[in-house]
């Protein structure tokens, strides 16, 4: 594994994850959420976050964290490690809670209230964007690994077994 991307709804702890992961790796670790948001709670252009992401891509190795769809073929076509955490709905609404208030690596701010917004996004995502990820990762199962975990148990024994 040289380059692998981690995805699934927010609050499933792919950055948690994706932090393991590079501590077993050694891998640079890049989030999608620090290219998009600014300081200030503003984002930048698509055209931006498209040229830092492109950027990104032609290094030889790193971990890519986070989902915005639109860029996830980009990433699918350079990568050879998908991780899927498709978790229940509670799991992800608990995730997004708990970090309320928390400093975090993958963040340019603090969030301070569980947004009404956000929280209908995550509601919303197994509808809206697992069947389109789901589409995708089939396109490209028999090019690159593809690990989908239904739990956070299940990510945590991948990372202690099979690295």
């Amino acid at each position: 594994m040289l380059k692998a991307v981690v995805i699934g709804s927010p609050g499933a702890g792919k950055s948690t994850f994706s932090r393991k992961l590079r501590a077993v790796t050694g891998l640079h670790l890049y989030y999608l959420d620090r290219f998009w948001h600014k300081p200030d709670r503003t984002t930048v252009s698509r055209e931006l976050f498209v040229q830092q992401l492109a950027e990104v891509i032609k290094r030889e190795e790193w971990i890519i964290d986070g989902n915005y769809l639109h860029t996830l073929e980009m990433r699918l076509k350079e990568c050879d490690t998908v991780f899927l955490l498709d978790y229940p709905l509670e799991v992800c609404l608990a995730g997004a809670k708990s970090r309320i208030g928390k400093a975090r690596e993958d963040m340019p701010w603090i969030e301070t209230e569980f947004d009404e917004e956000f929280k209908q996004w995550i509601i919303d995502f197994a509808k809206d964007q697992l069947p389109q990820i789901y589409r995708l990762l089939d396109e490209y199962k028999e090019t690159k690994e593809i690990i989908i975990f239904k739990s956070r148990e299940e990510a945590d024994t991948y990372l202690q077994n099979e690295l």
